[in-house]
């Protein structure tokens, strides 16, 4: 998928629950195996709260092939900012086109919620999406260690 003359038609909108089998399976890709009815009860807990949006990058014919996933996050200790929570493009489609897309896209929403700054966390060990992000104008801000304990 790396020529741009055979790139696919890339349309990106807001998730439906209609997403939620390929959400599923594109979030397993990602690291985060989740069965459809997971997904659905995820979406449900959040499509009403305006600081949550999730959007999917579909072909023609409605085939998902990626989808992003953003919070705006507020704290005493800055400004409030958009976070990209998840961001996953089907393998077979990498390099076409459909991650920027989504990225632009959780930008734009961001900039509507007037926030002025968008950040996200990378796996240290995901190197072509390091690159992806820099090649975006991300700049790396600092590298930590992910602390979690469960209750």
């Amino acid at each position: 998928m790396d020529d741009a003359s055979s790139a696919p038609e890339i349309e990106v909108r807001p998730a439906e629950i209609g997403d939620v089998t390929a959400i599923a399976g594109l979030a397993g890709e990602l690291g985060y195996p989740s069965t459809a009815e997971q997904v659905r009860d995820r979406l449900a807990a959040i499509e009403k709260d305006p600081r949550h949006a999730t959007f999917v990058a579909a072909l023609t014919g409605n085939e998902v092939i990626g989808w992003i996933h953003l919070s705006e996050d507020h704290s005493p200790g800055s400004d409030p900012r958009a976070e990209i929570r998840n961001l996953v493009v089907d393998s077979r489609f990498r390099s076409a086109g459909a991650g920027r897309l989504l990225v632009e896209r959780g930008e734009q929403w961001a900039r509507d919620r007037g926030l002025a700054v968008i950040g996200l966390h990378s796996n240290i060990i995901r190197e072509r999406a390091h690159a992806f992000y820099l090649r975006l104008g991300y700049t790396i801000a600092k590298s930590q260690k992910v602390f979690r304990k469960t209750l």
